[in-house]
């Protein structure tokens, strides 16, 4: 469900917007406008969560380390369970137990767009081996 937000915007920065949407397939203005203050809103309930992009997306992220999907499912793999697990998952990353317990904050308000980035990640990682063993089949 969307709803109507009457919102002025300074003229230089409709005309960011426009150009920027304009480099991106399928991007609008108002649809850029709606990510960015999303996205600036979660960085300002977590700080240390900054937004990336890349291939797949914008994507949440540490800001002194990896994508929160990346630590979200190291957790979730990992054979330890309660405060075991947070201190196992945060030397296996090498990071100190605060980053993982502000992704498990993080994961927590927004389940749903980590699970699609550790899902996405997993098809990524599929469709690489199956073509690593085609390549393998080919030059056996």
């Amino acid at each position: 469900m969307t709803t109507s937000l009457p919102i002025r915007f300074q003229d230089d920065l409709v005309a960011r917007l426009r150009s920027r949407a304009r480099r991106i397939p399928g991007a609008t203005a108002s649809g850029l406008a709606q990510l960015y203050v999303d996205e600036g809103m979660r960085v300002e309930e977590y700080p240390g969560i900054i937004f990336k992009s890349g291939p797949s997306g914008r994507r949440a992220a540490l800001a002194a380390g990896p994508d929160v999907w990346e630590v979200i499912r190291a957790v979730s793999e990992i054979d330890e369970r309660g405060e075991a697990a947070v201190e196992a998952t945060a030397e296996l990353l090498n990071l100190p137990e605060s980053q993982v317990r502000l992704s498990m904050r993080y994961y927590a308000d927004y389940p749903t767009d980590i699970d699609a980035e550790i899902a996405r990640n997993a098809a990524e990682a599929e469709d690489a081996y199956r073509a690593w063993q085609i390549e393998c089949r080919l030059v056996a």
